[in-house]
């Protein structure tokens, strides 16, 4: 065979003379930082041989898509460890995931003794640098090969209904059935699994940036009703050094979890009896919920939107108007019947009329508008409400407040002729932008979720060809415009329209989804939602979703861990913890606390029996920005001491002085906490 390929780099592009078997290594085996190629849009072992007029693209070990081929390689060498020390273990789904990977087993209960075992196993894989080498082999070739797999067997037979949610669709496809061999020095194979690919070129690539991580209980294909499982997550970067500082930042967000200073700050709680994801907010929690509902709710007004307020629940005819019903019937909780007849057992005899938790305002939103006859002149119309809407979150998923079943979103939703669509959206992301920069989070990016194009998920989204474009083609150029960095989501979109979501990064760089903005031409035409236009005609509005905090709760947990707990001034439930030297000094302090509660400062006073260092420890637990301190040279000198977080000290400032600058610094809404050197 001759021919020229090119191989493109970045923007550059090089022509290179085509022989008879010309792979990836030919080009970049050299380089260990590529780990694989792309060819015509596809993602290929580097093994794979190239013809005439492809276009190659290197993958890079640190690329997104180099680290998912990192990571599932990964995960057939834990596999095949695993199987090599519990050779009646049988083979699951192992895909690769955010920052590692995960391969789900049938066997008995591993412990972390087993752990080590299979790392170590791991270990010597690594080093044999076995090749990953792949085979397309026909259904009853595979069934054969296969034969002692069960979940692989399920997995071939099913093959035209893999999906990304349970990874099935990184063993199977609808087209052509592939295994890879790991294969020794030697030329022997040393294991085989069912797999898509692609691969490193050798298990070698993995060097010493992999790590096993924990186990957990699993189903297959993620179904509480099919066999239990046991499931082992590792990780994989591309040196040590990346493991290291992955690691590290691990046990960072260990320490800022919101869970855990949820219950040391005594902000939330969740109680069984409640039940799972129902939040309960305690005084000091209600203090955050209760700011950050105020600040949203000025800057909603000041945005020019409208008030508004819905019940918990309605009919369920109105969310089949609105299609929650049936394209979200799984996220919404059962039926509540009313004037139900029930026998002695509580069993329902004869249904009545069927209510349901809400699990979004719009609909509600949509029935405010058509309550009267609506002009241009009113566009866009903006309603906003804080309106608690029910998600029945499946118990596995369910984590803290970032994850629950009950939701506070601050949700609105702008009605505007489609010639004001753009404008709006615009509208909408400048006020989310300012918003995040507001409460500390300014490293943000864009995410626009778009429907799904491949026919698989199809019947998942409603509306014309036309109608998806045109909204893609407005949400796709705003992002762009913006500035920001624009990842696409193909197949996240709602189902009735594409949406933006903003990603924001904390303080140790993890990546949180936050805001939506969602465009929206379905709900106006289930609804029938008209306006008169200037020529006297009726016309429908398009309709824009936007929940800018998403959830109150999710904001508050990622602020939480965002800020370690120690929140700024303006935003923490304890703004002030002040601590008397002795009992002889109380009297003294708590005039100056009198001052600052009159001011509306929120202010702990210790004037408990306690030592004066404990209680000096015990303010440093609250992780309140301001403590202040008084003692005999304090009292005489008609001042006050102050103690920061950062450790640093002011001694012996004047009273006056004291309460202005306490009050000033809350006033300003800083994010900075205040220190001494500042």
């Amino acid at each position: 065979m001759s021919g020229v390929i090119t191989v493109r780099r970045n923007d550059d592009a090089e022509q290179v003379t085509l022989t008879t078997t010309t792979t990836g290594l030919d080009l970049f085996g050299d380089d260990r930082t590529v780990v694989a190629m792309r060819v015509a849009g596809e993602l290929r072992d580097l093994a794979r041989e190239l013809n005439d007029g492809d276009v190659v693209e290197p993958v890079t070990i640190d690329s997104p898509e180099g680290l998912s081929v990192l990571r599932h390689s990964a995960g057939h060498v834990t596999a095949q460890a695993l199987q090599s020390l519990h050779v009646d273990a049988k083979l699951g789904i192992g895909p690769p995931i955010t920052d590692g990977f995960y391969y789900d087993f049938a066997t008995g209960a591993l412990t972390p003794e087993d752990l080590k075992a299979i790392e170590k196993k791991m270990g010597q894989i690594v080093k044999e640098r076995q090749r990953f080498v792949r085979r397309v082999v026909s259904d009853e070739e595979a069934r054969s090969e296969l034969a002692a797999e069960p979940f692989k067997l399920e997995l071939i037979a099913d093959k035209g209904s893999s999906t990304d949610a349970d990874g099935s669709s990184v063993e199977v496809g609808a087209g052509e059935l592939t295994i890879y061999d790991n294969v020794r020095r030697d030329g022997s194979v040393a294991w085989k699994d069912l797999c898509r690919g692609p691969h490193i070129p050798h298990t070698g690539y993995l060097g010493n940036g992999w790590a096993l991580t924990r186990t957990s209980a699993a189903y297959w294909r993620g179904d509480q009703r099919n066999t239990a499982l046991q499931r082992v997550y590792g990780t994989a970067w591309p040196s040590k050094d990346d493991l290291q500082a992955y690691q590290h930042r691990l046990e960072e967000a260990a320490k800022r979890d919101h869970r855990k200073l949820g219950v040391e700050l005594d902000l939330f709680s969740f109680h069984e009896v409640v039940g799972s994801g129902l939040p309960l907010f305690h005084p000091r929690g209600g203090v955050i919920k209760r700011a950050m509902e105020d600040y949203v709710r000025t800057r909603h007004i000041e945005e020019g939107f409208d008030y508004v307020g819905t019940p918990h629940i309605a009919k369920e005819d109105l969310f089949y108007t609105s299609g929650h019903l049936p394209y979200y019937a799984d996220g919404m909780f059962p039926p509540l019947l009313e004037d139900a007849e029930r026998d002695e057992h509580g069993a329902v005899v004869r249904g009545g009329q069927a209510y349901r938790l809400k699990a979004m305002n719009c609909p509600m939103h949509n029935l405010i508008f058509s309550s009267r006859g609506r002009s241009y002149r009113e566009l866009p119309l903006r309603f906003f409400e804080f309106g608690t809407v029910y998600r029945d979150e499946k118990s596995g998923v369910v984590q803290g407040l970032t994850r629950v079943r009950s939701i506070t979103q601050d949700d609105s939703h702008s009605y505007c002729a489609k010639e004001q669509a753009p404008d709006e959206v615009r509208h909408l992301l400048r006020f989310i932008l300012s918003l995040l920069t507001d409460f500390g989070l300014t490293d943000v990016a864009l995410e626009v979720s778009t429907r799904d194009e491949d026919g698989r998920k199809a019947d998942k989204f409603i509306g014309s060809d036309e109608q998806w474009a045109e909204a893609t083609a407005i949400l796709e150029a705003i992002a762009h415009e913006s500035g920001l960095p624009v990842v696409a989501d193909p197949g996240g979109a709602a189902y009735y329209g594409p949406k933006i979501s903003i990603q924001a990064k904390d303080a140790i760089g993890r990546t949180w989804q936050m805001s939506t903005i969602q465009y929206d031409f379905n709900q106006p035409e289930r609804f029938e939602l008209e306006y008169t236009a200037s020529d006297g005609s009726r016309q429908r509005p398009v309709m824009i979703h936007s929940a800018k905090f998403g959830s109150i709760e999710r904001f508050m947990g990622v602020l939480i861990e965002h800020y370690a707990g120690a929140f700024p001034a303006w935003l923490s439930p304890v703004q002030v913890v002040a601590v008397p030297v002795a009992a002889e000094f109380n009297d003294y302090l708590d005039g100056v606390v009198a001052r600052l509660r009159a001011a509306g400062v929120r202010v702990q006073f210790d004037d408990s029996d306690d030592r004066f260092g404990k209680k000096i420890r015990n303010a440093a637990k609250e992780k309140a920005p301001f403590v202040l301190i008084a003692g005999g040279d304090d009292r005489d000198a008609g001042a006050v001491s102050f103690r920061f977080r950062d450790g640093s000290q002011r001694n012996q400032v004047p009273v006056d002085e004291a309460v202005a600058h306490i009050i000033d610094v809350i006033g300003s809404r800083t994010n900075s906490s205040p220190s001494a050197d500042a």
